[in-house]
């Protein structure tokens, strides 16, 4: 048996489909700005002198003994894990739960290799300070061709 149809004869196919997904998806969702349910990110600032460079990323809300540095040559990448729990309570009914659990991370290239014995970092009021001393860069030498 065959199927039967409706036929639209103002209809065009190509066009109207074409219409119909660029549209897709557009205001379905509404528009909020929840800042308390994003995950956190590192935010870095970094600053350039002769010998050193000096790193400033905000890592609020964690311990320092979950702040991990490392260096390679002149990539640096920090990581953090961060607990974040707010909870309002009245009596013995909870109103409000928010929690995030995870792993933040940012890496990135300096121009100059870090002299990674003298680097130093330290934490206070959420922010990691970074003092990456510069390596003494050496002049290539000329080989004597015999």
């Amino acid at each position: 048996m065959a199927n039967i149809s409706r036929w639209d004869p103002f209809r065009i196919e190509p066009l109207d489909d074409a219409f119909d997904n660029f549209f897709r998806g557009f205001m379905v969702k509404p528009f909020s700005l929840d800042l308390d349910k994003q995950a956190p990110q590192i935010k870095v600032d970094v600053k350039e002198d002769d010998k050193s460079y000096t790193v400033h990323a905000d890592i609020p809300g964690v311990k320092k003994e979950d702040i991990h540095v490392t260096i390679d040559g002149n990539r640096v990448s920090l990581s953090a894990e961060v607990r974040n729990e707010k909870e309002e309570k009245k009596g013995e009914t909870v109103l409000r739960s928010e929690r995030y659990y995870g792993k933040v991370s940012r890496a990135f290239t300096l121009d100059q290799e870090i002299d990674e014995g003298n680097a130093r970092a330290k934490y206070a009021d959420g922010v990691l300070e970074l003092t990456l001393p510069k390596k003494a860069t050496t002049e290539a030498k000329r080989l004597a061709v015999e």
